[in-house]
């Protein structure tokens, strides 16, 4: 599952680097748009614990796409994301991640995502719906197949791509943390790919941010090994006799 080429033109539009939202914001409805959840909200907000250092905190928007948020809260809470690594970052662009066979054709048991587009536009620290890509000269079926293919997978984006806007179902937007989202590995794929080690609700209660543990030594057998310059091997031990 793999979204447009990243060749599309970086949008002209200059974007002030994303600051958290402070906690006592208003956030004044619109009228004739659904309110959105306060940035303090935690049902709302989703969390990830990156291998590359730190927590990054998502702030949900079910206002805008209720079925998107819905389907991260349960993949969340089922642990899907456990251990899944960002198998495409393009630095400039973004970083895509969620797919369980971690190369971009998987996605989860709970079938496709409509398409939920929207005014959210797709600047600094914006989190999408990755979805199939229609090919060149599609039908208007296809067109319609692809829009409608989103799952488990998402990126966050690393600068503006405004002429993504309402091709994608954008769902939440980074509000802490960013600095672990410009820190993930690039590469389609990495070579040594950033990995979520724990995702939550942040109304689930989880634990403080641990980081992931470090791999076990790798153990050699020095009998097995011939001697190095000036080292003899130890002996072996005597065979038992009768």
């Amino acid at each position: 599952m793999r979204f447009l080429s990243a060749a599309t033109a970086l949008a002209a539009a200059i974007v002030a680097p994303l600051a958290a939202t402070p906690a006592a914001a208003q956030l004044i409805p619109v009228p004739g748009r659904a309110a959105a959840p306060a940035t303090t909200d935690k049902q709302n907000l989703w969390l990830l614990d990156l291998s590359d250092g730190g927590r990054v905190t998502i702030w949900l928007r079910p206002d805008v796409a209720p079925k998107m948020v819905e389907r991260i809260k349960t993949l969340t809470r089922r642990k899907f994301y456990d251990g899944l690594l960002f198998h495409r970052v393009i630095d400039g662009f973004m970083a895509q991640g969620g797919d369980p066979k971690g190369d971009g054709t998987g996605g989860s048991d709970l079938g496709n995502v409509p398409a939920e587009f929207n005014y959210l536009p797709h600047v600094r620290g914006a989190v999408s719906a990755a979805r199939e890509g229609a090919p060149e000269g599609a039908t208007p079926e296809q067109k319609t197949k692809a829009e409608n293919s989103a799952d488990s997978q998402f990126f966050i984006v690393f600068q503006p791509r405004l002429s993504l806007d309402k091709k994608y179902t954008v769902f939440g937007r980074v509000i802490e943390g960013m600095q672990y989202v410009d820190a993930i590995e690039r590469g389609e794929p990495p070579a040594a790919p950033t990995k979520i080690v724990h995702a939550y609700i942040a109304a689930d209660g989880p634990p403080p941010y641990a980081a992931a543990p470090a791999p076990a030594p790798v153990m050699v057998d020095p009998i097995s090994l011939p001697p190095g310059p000036g080292r003899k091997l130890p002996p072996r031990a005597p065979s038992p006799r009768k």
